[in-house]
């Protein structure tokens, strides 16, 4: 989550000392007991009526973008009435709590076996898995397993200066796993970009392994443009390198996106536990699983995939509760939400609402391509994500020109800049969620056409502001 930072300097003419209070919830109610505006960056003296704090709260988060119109964003931001419910219902429930609330455990255990069945576990039965807050949590469970497995491996020499673990992976991968990499002190080894090649080469990642390397994580869903990483074509290049050295290293998928999308639009696609190295995937269900944020799910193919150690058991209320996860203390309402949408929707409502979203995608990419100003790096027919950036000869504008001035008309559409090596790109994504309609798209592509010829009368490029300098990773 973000750091910020405390109260700002009382010269600053933004820090305003006390929120504004309309009248109607200050002296003009009698009996709201409000005396005098609160302060902004420290607790009140006494409570306020529920009503009026309400409303100040209500009032300033007016301000956020609307979250159906945020093209920037991966996570379901529509959910029908009745999850809605089902989920306040949940939300003072503990899912940590297993033997206080045993339906809510009993929903979680098979929400794992559905995925696992979804994903072509060998045995269903026997693969192991759990929620999370997210995929950034479940890709921090899945690393420290490829650690723990490979320092068992090594334990004649780990630790020591000659075995510092590393983990291989694309220049584009989300930032979690960088983010393992320097927590967990092991050494991130990135593919990089090349042309017009987005994401991972296998055999440039088979290149990057050697005795230390604890695993190679590959996507399925490029937070970047949407395409899904060669996964099969990792795993052939990894074979090969087992049979030339022996070194035998194992696959971790990040299907934060993609495998929600393609056992459904993609069936034929090889790229799940049907791969024999792949050790262990991870997806959000907060994502493409249509639930609202934040849960996430990690799956690892069998139990010797997953380290005992690793799995704390925990004599907690009363009862043996076996456990691994970063977090303790969560909300049991988003894992209700997820078997839920499984029970709701079942494969061929899945396979709908996600075929929905790909032809919303390729329709409305096809649109902004026909514009003439814009050229596609892809078009939504993997995930239903696409990534275009201006074409050739327009100089008049940049993507962050655009960008800019779509804010002005409600969409959140990012602009940013590739990874190391292609740092030249820089490029608009648009992300196509549930609830994101056809008619929704016509209304953007009328509001994009209405500024072009605005945009190609600007002198030339108004310059990146500071805040779009980073991707969009989420």
């Amino acid at each position: 989550m973000a750091l910020h930072r405390g109260e700002k300097a009382p010269g600053d003419r933004s820090a305003r000392r006390r929120l504004a209070v309309n009248p109607f919830y200050g002296e003009a109610d009698p009996v709201g007991g409000m005396a005098a505006e609160p302060p902004r960056h420290r607790l009140p003296d006494g409570p306020t009526a529920p009503h009026a704090a309400y409303q100040i709260v209500h009032d300033e988060l007016m301000l956020d973008g609307n979250a159906r119109l945020n093209l920037a964003t991966f996570v379901t931001t529509w959910m029908e009435p009745q999850a809605a419910v089902l989920m306040a219902e949940c939300r003072d429930k503990n899912m940590i709590d297993k033997d206080e609330y045993p339906r809510t455990a009993e929903l979680e255990r098979r929400c794992v076996a559905m995925l696992a069945d979804l994903w072509h576990a060998p045995d269903p039965s026997t693969a192991v898995g759990c929620s999370t807050t997210g995929s950034s949590e479940a890709c921090m469970l899945a690393g420290l397993a490829f650690k723990r497995r490979w320092a068992a491996r090594n334990s004649h020499r780990y630790p020591s200066a000659d075995a510092r673990p590393n983990l291989v992976m694309g220049a584009n991968v989300q930032v979690c796993w960088e983010k393992f990499c320097n927590f967990w002190e092991v050494e991130a080894r990135q593919v990089p970009l090349a042309g017009d090649r987005f994401h991972i080469d296998p055999g440039a990642a088979a290149a990057l392994c050697d005795e230390n390397t604890i695993g190679v994580v590959a996507v399925m869903g490029s937070t970047f443009d949407g395409s899904y990483e060669p996964v099969a074509g990792v795993c052939a290049a990894l074979d090969e390198l087992q049979g030339r050295t022996g070194l035998d290293v194992p696959v971790h998928v990040d299907g934060a996106s993609g495998a929600m999308v393609a056992p459904f639009l993609d069936p034929e696609l090889v790229w799940d536990f049907r791969l024999p190295r792949v050790a262990s995937i991870n997806t959000s269900g907060h994502k493409y699983g249509l639930v609202y944020p934040g849960v996430g799910w990690a799956l690892w193919r069998d139990r010797s995939s997953l380290p005992e150690e690793l799995v704390f058991r925990v004599n907690y209320l009363g009862g043996d509760m076996p456990t691994f996860a970063l977090n303790f203390s969560r909300p049991g309402a988003q894992v209700a939400a997820q078997y839920y949408t499984f029970l709701r929707l079942g494969r061929e409502g899945y396979r709908a609402v996600q075929q929905n979203g790909r032809d919303v995608a390729c329709r409305l990419s096809g649109l902004i391509e026909e514009t003439g100003d814009f050229r596609l790096l892809t078009r939504g027919d993997e995930l239903p994500v696409f990534a275009f950036t201006t074409a050739d000869g327009i100089d008049a504008y940049d993507v962050f020109d655009v960008s800019r001035r779509l804010r002005e008309r409600g969409w959140l559409v990012p602009a940013y800049t590739f990874p190391p090596d292609r740092e030249d790109l820089s490029v608009l994504r648009v992300v196509c969620r549930n609830g994101f309609s056809h008619d929704l798209a016509d209304l953007f592509m009328d509001d994009l056409r209405d500024l072009l010829p605005e945009l190609r009368r600007q002198p030339g490029p108004l310059g990146r502001p500071e805040a779009m300098a980073t991707a969009f990773h989420h």
